[in-house]
């Protein structure tokens, strides 16, 4: 499979979620629906782990990613990837990046090769 980054950095081809979309695997969102179930402290059902990754705009997403600040500000500037972005690295993603260092060195890799 092809490494797809997420605006913000994450790449959404290691995420369990996009991986078992890709694969059509229910039996693999039905568990990861049960995990994130308990590590949430919310009820999840297998196709509420449905996506297709971040940057598409009309495919599925799991919950966050339709409320993420990131992602609505990467579509809004019309940018492929924060990388991309005049604005880079901005606030919302400095303060995203506080917490998940290798999406920002993802971004970093990919800025080096612009």
């Amino acid at each position: 499979m092809k490494e797809m980054i997420a605006y913000c950095g994450l790449s959404c081809s290691a995420c369990p979620a996009f991986v078992a979309t890709k694969k059509g695997d229910r039996e693999a969102l039905t568990k990861l629906a049960e995990d994130w179930s308990r590590e949430f402290k919310t009820t999840l059902k297998a196709d509420d782990c449905l996506c297709d990754g971040c940057a598409s705009t009309t495919g599925r997403h799991i919950g966050y990613c339709q409320e993420c600040k990131v992602r609505a500000c990467a579509i809004e500037q019309d940018v492929v990837i924060c990388a991309h972005c005049d604005d880079y690295a901005c606030e919302k993603l400095t303060a995203f990046h506080a917490n998940a260092p290798q999406a920002k060195a993802n971004l970093e890799r990919i800025r080096g090769t612009l």
